[in-house]
This record gives C-alpha cells, structure tokens and sequence, in this order.
C-alpha cells in the first residue's frame, strides 16, 4: 500500500525506494541506471556482461562465498540485465537483511572484474548467445524488436560475438566506474525493516562520487520478416506495433489493449485463434513500456501452414476492436487489470522490481497509482491504438524449413 512506501533521495544522489511489510520475508536489490539502450553498437552486451561479473568475487569475497552468504543463510541470489536497468538482489529472512545488504553493496562497490574470470565468462556468454538462438520462441522475440528498431535496440541484449570478443578487462572497469556510481544507484527494500536504518546504512557506506550513463540513439522503424530454419516442427511468430511511452497518457490504454487481445485465456485472440479456430497451443500478449521505448507484442505457435492465417486473425481482431470495442468490454478489462495488479503485489521479489521499473521511469510512487490512471483510459483511445497497430506493424516469423 501506498502508506506503508517511502522514498527519498540521499545527497550523494542514491535513491532509497522501502515498502514495509509485516512479514518474515524480505527482498533487497541495488540496481544501476543503466542497460543496453547506454551501449553503443561496439559494446552492446557489455551491462550484461558486467551483471556476470559482479558475482564472480569481490576484495572480500570469492565467487561461493558470495552464494554461501546468501543461500546457507535461506536466501535466493539472482540477478537480471533489461534495456533500461540492471539489478542484483536477493530474498531472505528478514532477520538476516544484515547480510543481504553486506553481500549486496560489496557486489556494487568492490568487484574485482578479475581477467581470467572474464575471459572464463564470456565462454558462458556465448553458450548463452546460442541458447536465445536455438530457443525458437526465445530468437523470435530477440527477432521482433530488431524488426521495431534501429541502433543500439536493434541488437540483442546478450551482445554478439564480435562485441563480447572485443571487450577487455580495462574496457570494463571503465565502464563500471563511469556507471556504478552513487548517483546512478537504487536501493530498494520490500519486507520488514526500519526505513530510516535502510537510508543510515547508504549513507555510511557509499562515497559521494559521481558518474554518468551515456545516452544512445536508435530510429523507430517497421518491418516484416520470415526466417526458416531445419529442425523445427513448429512456427513461432511474433506481432508487434509501437505504443506511447511512459508520460504520455495513453500509455495505459497501450496496456489496456494488449490485454484485451492477449493476455489471459479471455482475451479475445485467445479465445479466437485457439479456442474457436484450434490454430495454435501458445498465444500470448505483453506490453513493454518505457520512458525511453515503447511497443506491445503478440506471440504465437502454430503450423508453418497457419502463418498467414494467424497474421490476417490478429488484423481482423485489431478491425474489429477499432470498429466495436464498447464500454461494457472495456470496463471488464480494467477490472481484470486492476484485479491482477492487487494480485502481482503479493510477492514480495516481484513488487520489488515493479517499484524499481517505475523508478526508472519517473518515480517509484506512481506505481500505487496503477488502478486509478486503468480507470481513467478512453474508449476512443484504445480504439485508436488498434487502428493504429493495422496500418503500422512489425511481424516476424521463424518457420520449418522444407
């Protein structure tokens, strides 16, 4: 609840994000303003390969005994790279958050970015490469936004071979001192402590240094590609259109319409494309919005056959909303939203990375104004956006090769 979250800002430019919870489990993250929208095309991966990095050891620490911390004292460590943050964290008992926030701040500040780990642990980067690629729902999603963008958002996250090999142990000490500074961290806490100790224990243990994150830039653009592939018995395929960002006030209605066309076993092609027309087992939806980016994607498995059938249902479903959506449906799918947002919060890890996802786009506290700005969403803009996603769209496909 709103009541029980406190934020503030320290004087090194760290910011403290705390949702207090009366139970005995706790999450804790530091995470970093910064992802693959900073890179440029000649280190695209490298924020990734840093989040690698930071757990292979520290001037205190070795690599098991950072998971030893963690883990013999019933916690979970784990860590994740997006385009627009990068964040370590753990969940433990909450009398064990001593711990969790000594282990957590010795990753951020005393990596020692060691050269035979680095080298070591780009062999696992690649193996990592290769898995996205041979994952045929995995490589379609990588596929669809390099169909979306141009730049720096046109390349996998992972990076490619060419970038990983590039990068040397100076380029990425470099590039960890630019970026992990105090100004350019969060700290987020979900669960039972004291806020104020939080903020005291910040304010004792890091510097006042600054750093910058470097901005990059990359086009919009739309495109439809098919690639074939030996080996697969399936065709994976994806949909995609552009949406406004994080600010603009129809953004939720971006979120609105993607789960009333995917998300969920009621949405409508769901119910269209699978349960009516049995053309696929997997079809889903997701929303990605950002300050910086913004599209809505739909995801579908099915016959190499089926491939242009799905594509003309998704149209026709888009036609149909921009045509006839009404306010009766409309409202059904913002009591699911909603209904689903209360839900989300239970976990504590998982409200832990809705509070620092806000953050990175404005400020943490708009999140318990979810239910509120669903509510306010138009009709005329939802059915606007559909429109919208029949004339301009991106499509991709990954189909058996005969």
């Amino acid at each position: 609840m709103k009541s029980n979250f406190r934020r503030k800002i320290l004087k090194n430019g760290m910011t403290v994000l705390f949702e207090k919870r009366n139970l005995p489990v706790i999450s804790v993250a530091f995470a970093v303003r910064a992802g693959g929208i900073n890179e440029n095309l000649s280190e695209k991966g490298i924020s990734h390969f840093i989040e690698h990095m930071l757990y292979k050891g520290t001037s205190k620490r070795d690599a098991k005994k950072i998971a030893e911390e963690i883990e013999k004292n019933g916690g979970e460590l784990n860590g994740f790279t997006s385009e627009i943050i990068t964040a370590y964290f753990c969940r433990m008992p909450s009398d064990k958050l001593k711990i969790a926030l000594e282990v957590l701040s010795d990753l951020v500040k005393n990596p020692l970015l060691d050269e035979k780990e680095l080298e070591k642990e780009k062999k696992i980067i690649f193996e990592e490469i290769k898995m996205y690629h041979d994952n045929p729902r995995l490589h379609v999603l990588d596929e669809i936004q390099k169909s979306l963008y141009d730049g720096t958002m046109g390349v996998n996250l992972t990076g490619t071979y060419a970038t990983m090999t590039s990068i040397t142990k100076e380029k990425m000490i470099d590039k960890f001192k630019e970026i992990y500074q105090p100004n350019n961290l969060i700290f987020c806490v979900v669960g039972d402590a004291d806020f104020n100790k939080l903020v005291k224990f910040c304010e004792e243990n890091f510097s006042n240094e600054k750093g910058s994150v470097p901005v990059q830039k990359f086009g919009l653009k739309n495109e439809s590609r098919i690639e074939k592939r030996k080996g697969i018995d399936q065709a994976n395929l994806v949909f995609a259109y552009h949406v406004p960002l994080v600010g603009d006030k129809k953004h939720f209605a971006a979120q609105v319409l993607s789960t009333l066309m995917a998300e969920g076993l009621s949405s409508r092609l769901f119910n269209e494309i699978r349960e009516k027309r049995n053309l696929a087992y997997a079809i889903q939806g997701n929303s990605v919005t950002t300050k910086d980016f913004a599209f809505n994607l739909i995801y579908a498995g099915t016959m190499k056959e089926n491939v242009d059938k799905v594509k003309k249902l998704i149209l026709k479903e888009f036609e149909d909303v921009a045509n006839n959506l009404d306010e009766k449906e409309l409202n059904e799918v913002k009591e699911q939203m909603v209904g689903n947002y209360r839900i989300g919060m239970e976990d504590s890890q998982a409200q832990m990375v809705n509070l620092l996802s806000y953050e990175i786009d404005g400020d943490a506290e708009e999140f318990y104004e979810f239910g509120k700005k669903i509510s306010e969403v138009k009709l005329e803009n939802v059915k606007e956006l559909a429109k919208n996603a029949q004339d301009k769209f991106s499509f991709f496909a990954l189909v058996p090769e005969d």
